[in-house]
């Protein structure tokens, strides 16, 4: 794998030199979506733009050069932004990808109204609409070809990316799922509302979050999605519980998983180790960091001034994380994608 991701770097090295900055632009969403923010080789300069909190270096609304014809879709996870998955939309862009970043309708910063199994109905045909916002524009279609589409997900956009590799889920699974292990995956089940303590209130958390769960989640509908545009997907400590892993066993598209080993936020041996333990030899362990929790899909990672007390503790770096292996983790995603999309080759100067 490592001699991979060092193939991928050179790659994005010799295209560097042939684009100048990361365009940034946003597109409006189609049938009431939100807005598509892409990220986009341009000839134009980076220079300081500010988004939120973060100060970033991109070239906005410059003008599009041709990479390498494909485009990936990121799905952000719960209560998401475009702007904490920049680092690996600049690693893509500097592969010669078009990164686009769809708004997830009441489950985005600005509109956390309807996380969880709501959201994860509407979230994969939002991923095919952006796909389509892009079609669309003038000035990026003439430079992309769609046959071959990625998309990449984390936690809830993870639960996603599973979506579009074939996985079967339904709201019905979640409820039996938080039934039987409401205390070892408790913030799985109630997300980022609060936390379980050791004290006399957790009893009463785990008996009102069950009343909830059980009187909003019985739908058994088998829930999944398919759009032939996309061939390769990668999901990044994702919420899976709720899925039937045999519908993993065999992904009907590449599929790639990034894990966390101390993920507190989605337990892994309910979420990612059992999609890896249904689907094997048949899908790619892209990327393991053994010392990393939930938050090591974001980058930059929000201030955590920001951050409430939940947050911080679901999403934080646990002590002696580094986060300087993210930019390897990020050249490991390009080269899975970069191998199972096939990247056309730049035309001739």
């Amino acid at each position: 794998m490592k001699h991979r991701w060092i193939t991928a770097l050179i790659a994005a090295c010799l295209h560097t030199a042939s684009q100048a900055g990361t365009g940034l632009m946003e597109l409006p969403g189609l049938e009431g979506d939100g807005p598509v923010t892409v990220f986009y080789p341009s000839s134009g300069a980076d220079e300081p733009v500010q988004r939120g909190p973060f100060q970033l270096q991109l070239a906005w609304q410059a003008p599009a050069v041709r990479g390498n014809g494909r485009l990936l879709v990121i799905t952000h996870g719960s209560g998401g932004n475009p702007w904490v998955h920049t680092d690996l939309a600049r690693a893509m862009v500097a592969a010669g990808f078009v990164v686009a970043l769809p708004e997830h309708a009441g489950d985005n910063a600005k509109d956390p109204s309807t996380p969880g199994p709501e959201s994860w109905k509407r979230r994969p045909a939002e991923v095919s609409r952006a796909i389509d916002a892009v079609a669309r524009d003038t000035r990026l279609a003439p430079l992309l070809d769609l046959d071959k589409v990625g998309v990449f997900g984390g936690s809830a956009g993870g639960h996603t990316a599973l979506s579009f590799a074939g996985g079967a889920w339904s709201p019905a699974r979640f409820r039996q799922h938080c039934e039987a292990h409401i205390a070892d995956d408790f913030s799985s089940c109630v997300g980022f509302i609060t936390r379980l303590h050791g004290n006399l209130l957790d009893g009463l958390k785990k008996w009102f979050a069950l009343a909830v769960i059980r009187h909003r989640f019985g739908d058994d509908t088998a829930y999944t999605h398919h759009d032939p545009r996309v061939q390769a997907t990668v999901a990044s400590v994702p919420f899976a519980a709720d899925f039937d892993m045999a519908s993993l066993a065999r992904p009907r598209i590449a599929l790639g998983l990034v894990t966390a080993g101390m993920d507190v936020n989605q337990v892994p041996r309910f979420h990612s180790s059992a999609v890896l333990a249904a689907c094997q030899d048949r899908c790619t362990h892209v990327a393991h960091l053994p010392g990393a929790s939930h938050g090591a899909m974001l980058s930059p990672m929000p201030p955590l001034h920001l951050l409430n007390d939940v947050q911080t503790a679901l999403l934080g770096d646990p002590p002696g994380f580094d986060r300087k292996v993210l930019p390897e983790v990020d050249a490991r995603i390009v080269d899975f994608f970069a191998q199972h999309l096939q990247p056309l080759p730049a035309p001739q100067r």
